[in-house]
């Protein structure tokens, strides 16, 4: 039997191959991609902007998604948590291996691990063939870790656990965010969203700002306390008077970034109170710059916190968030579209215009 693979072949190309499905070696499963979702990351690869060699050579791409099992491995019984599973079972899995002998895995921060990324970006004619999600099936090697998803999660609630709704969780509690605590979110796409729920979970105060209006509006569903339209409050210095106001006058105790943008950094610097945490999350480029103050993070003894990735366990905490308060957020409202493969293109064109909230597409 074969399956079908989309390819990134140079800025804003995509290409379709076929390939025979492959036999999981042990340890490592193969899943049928049900659905899968368009990141921020994957705009950026399509648009030449990346570091795993879009552009160089076709890369297989495509990371979030909810898969079936369809062959396991030998060994394979049960997920990353123990749960037992078979064929037909939904699963997620975290992009990227965890080796647990690096550095950082030892250090208990595999999130960090070294060798991450060496089957991300894999080439379409390498074996095992199914490095991406943009595509029919998916291979999860042996050092990569995969859960059991609930029953009762739908997959188009499910898909955005990985990466999205895992790394704003891991950032907050990086962060050590509390109850009673003042968070700014920057940004109200779909990280921001998912943020606003944690938090106000957590018993937070929750601000968020954006330049969208309808986008703040649905932030307010997602549990946010206030909203500032910078649109409107156009000027920094407004935007931080009216932040200090919001505040009792001392600034936010946390501020999380997940707008893409790197200017954003310095204005949330200057939110901050003191000994404030800032959770970078959106900017992940190093090729762009800002222009900052970093005596402001001096005088202010502020703590920057930057989150590229998770700890994997990260992703069954959101499944378990998820299934919990599916009904109480307007997860199932978010402004998306459904694409075939074929229509990847055009997906990625929307969601890179911010036409939509969520792409998801269905091989």
């Amino acid at each position: 039997m074969k399956g079908r693979i989309a390819f990134f072949e140079g800025s804003r190309k995509f290409g379709i191959v076929e390939h025979d499905l492959p036999e999981p070696e042990e340890g490592a499963l193969l899943v049928k991609v049900l659905c899968t979702n368009i990141c921020g990351s994957d705009v950026k690869n399509w648009k030449g902007a990346s570091s795993v060699g879009v552009g160089e050579r076709p890369t297989c791409q495509g990371h979030e998604f909810v898969g079936e099992i369809y062959r396991l491995g030998k060994g394979v019984e049960r997920d990353s948590m123990g749960n037992p599973v078979k064929a037909g079972d939904r699963i997620v899995a975290p992009y990227y291996i965890t080796c647990g002998e690096c550095g950082p895995c030892k250090a208990g921060r595999a999130d960090l691990c070294e060798n991450a990324y060496i089957h991300l970006g894999s080439a379409p004619d390498q074996w095992p063939y199914f490095g991406g999600t943009f595509a029919t099936h998916y291979y999860v090697y042996p050092n990569q870790k995969f859960y059991k998803v609930p029953d009762d999660v739908p997959n188009e609630l499910a898909v955005g656990a990985n990466c999205a709704f895992s790394q704003v969780y891991y950032g907050l509690e990086r962060a050590g965010l509390k109850a009673g605590e003042t968070l700014l979110i920057q940004g109200a796409g779909g990280l921001g969203l998912y943020a606003a729920a944690i938090a106000r979970e957590k018993g937070a105060t929750v601000i968020v700002a954006d330049g969208v209006g309808e986008r703040l509006e649905l932030a307010k569903r997602f549990g946010a306390d206030h909203t500032v339209n910078i649109s409107e409050v156009d000027q920094l210095a407004d935007r931080e008077a009216l932040i200090k106001e919001l505040t009792g006058g001392r600034g936010v105790d946390v501020a999380m970034e997940v707008t893409g943008f790197a200017g954003a950094f310095e204005e949330g610097i200057h939110h901050l109170a003191v000994m404030g945490r800032y959770i970078v999350i959106g900017i992940n480029s190093t090729a762009v710059g800002a222009e900052i103050h970093p005596g402001y993070i001096t005088r202010k003894a502020l703590t920057v916190c930057g989150v590229v990735r998770y700890l994997p366990e990260y992703l069954y905490k959101s499944l378990q968030f998820l299934e919990k308060y599916q009904d109480k957020y307007p997860f199932k409202e978010f402004s998306e579209r459904t694409f075939a493969l074929e229509e990847l293109g055009e997906a990625l064109q929307l969601s890179a215009d911010r036409k939509i909230t969520r792409a998801i597409i269905k091989p």
